[in-house]
């Protein structure tokens, strides 16, 4: 009998290879990733904080790619330690989550969950990193989302959501 599983399994094992080889799908070698210049990440952080700054918040701002990574990091003026983490966990969220649900920010996140009854959102707010807080805004280069912006520190959601948006709009004609 453990001859006749090892058969079954060699044979299902060269089956698999055979087919993967031969399909398209596996093999196709590099992946192409894009994701916002070094620069062009700190031109829009730099916005950010100082949109925020004009308004009279000081907030920290993180540009992240769609994996997660940080790219560029501001801490303005007066922003306390914990507004690093803030604006970390809005903007992983609002690029590894947001485009997944088709929401693009942190901010439509927690409305849309706000506006649907019996939603519990206690499985993905268990995640590390995952934050329903706005502030995180999706960067998207045409329909494709590459990262996300994280603002935190203002004295609202809605607050670091707007200086989030602004310093994606300096920038949008430069993500072509």
């Amino acid at each position: 009998m453990h001859a006749d599983f090892t058969t079954l399994r060699r044979i299902a094992t060269a089956a698999f290879v055979a087919s993967s080889m031969a399909s398209p799908s596996y093999g196709q070698g590099l992946i192409v990733k894009k994701r916002l210049s070094a620069g062009l990440a700190m031109e829009a952080v730099t916005e950010a904080v100082e949109v925020c700054k004009k308004a009279g918040y000081a907030v920290t701002a993180i540009i992240v790619d769609n994996e997660g990574i940080r790219q560029a990091v501001l801490r303005g003026d007066g922003a306390v330690v914990h507004t690093l983490d803030s604006a970390y966990v809005k903007a992983y969220t609002a690029a590894s989550l947001a485009p997944v649900r088709k929401d693009g920010s942190t901010k439509a996140l927690s409305e849309r969950i706000a506006k649907t009854p019996g939603v519990s959102t206690a499985g993905l707010a268990s995640l590390p990193n995952v934050n329903f807080t706005p502030g995180g805004v999706t960067i998207m280069a045409g329909d494709e989302a590459i990262g996300g912006i994280g603002v935190g520190g203002a004295p609202g959601g809605n607050f670091d959501h707007d200086c989030a948006v602004a310093a994606l709009d300096k920038i949008k004609d430069l993500m072509k």
